[in-house]
């Protein structure tokens, strides 16, 4: 009898995480139809007669093979960059004493509830005064650092014990190399969880890429698969081939590192 709750429950949550899934199931159904299948009725979930030809358009015709790569590129360099930076801010205002610390600490933590579109007009009027607008580096500069990554960092090398950093301090390592060989390697976790939400962002971002970039050449997938619904709103099929194309390489991601998600996010908890 104990068990019947339990049971129940399973049970729900499965129905509801179906459908949660039942959109997504159907896109990637949909890519695989013909043109004019998906919008035929009755509706279906799988193609009748599978079939690539969307996503051959995609790659060809349409040329979004070079706009996942230009996605690809500025997502790896953003993530790359970002935990770098924001792994060292963090952990200096963790753990390294200096004059002011906790007042910039409270600075960072009052920037996390200003929306992001107030500073993009400011941002693009800079990077247009440094040459940068219509350029990868106009769209890959404003995310090499963000407040969310350098405070999540900070919260989880709260919990790295000071007597490990003494010894190493008192084995005559300068805090460079302490920062590099403990700080690094005990972040573990919430470095990656930081990676994943960094390119997970990076990867999504639609309105900076949108504002900043003019050539077609240099559009990454969200900026292009917008300008493909204007051109072929009616075409179904092929716009969900785009959606797979985009959403595909994060749930694959997320997939691989949720291990180490999950456990980056539990142990990044609130410190003081």
């Amino acid at each position: 009898m104990r068990r019947a709750p339990v049971v129940a429950a399973h049970l729900v949550l499965g129905g509801l995480a179906g459908l949660t899934l039942l959109p997504f199931v159907w896109m990637v159904g949909a890519s695989f139809m013909a043109s004019g299948e998906a919008t035929t009725l009755p509706l279906h979930v799988l193609p009748r007669a599978p079939t690539l030809a969307q996503y051959r358009a995609l790659l060809t015709r349409l040329d979004l093979g070079r706009c996942f790569l230009n996605s690809t590129a500025i997502a790896a360099a953003v993530t790359l960059a970002a935990v770098v930076l924001d792994s060292m801010a963090g952990y200096a205002l963790a753990k390294l004493r200096f004059a002011g610390r906790d007042r910039v600490f409270r600075l960072l933590l009052a920037a996390l509830v200003i929306p992001g579109q107030v500073a993009m007009l400011p941002l693009f009027l800079l990077l247009r005064a440094l040459g940068l607008v219509d350029t990868y580096a106009g769209v890959i500069v404003p995310g090499l650092a963000s407040v969310f990554g350098i405070v999540l960092v900070r919260q989880y090398a709260l919990g790295i014990p000071d007597a490990v950093l003494d010894a190493a301090r008192v084995d005559g390592a300068g805090e460079l190399r302490i920062y590099r060989s403990v700080g690094l390697a005990l972040c573990a976790p919430v470095l990656v969880t930081l990676a994943l939400f960094t390119f997970m962002g990076a990867w999504n971002d639609f309105m900076w890429p949108l504002i900043v970039l003019a050539d077609r050449d240099r559009y990454t997938l969200p900026v292009a698969l917008a300008s493909l619904a204007g051109e072929h709103v009616q075409d179904v099929e092929l716009m969900t081939a785009g959606a797979v194309l985009t959403v595909l390489p994060v749930v694959v991601l997320f997939l691989a590192l949720q291990r180490h998600y999950v456990a980056g996010v539990l142990a990044g908890g609130v410190k003081e």
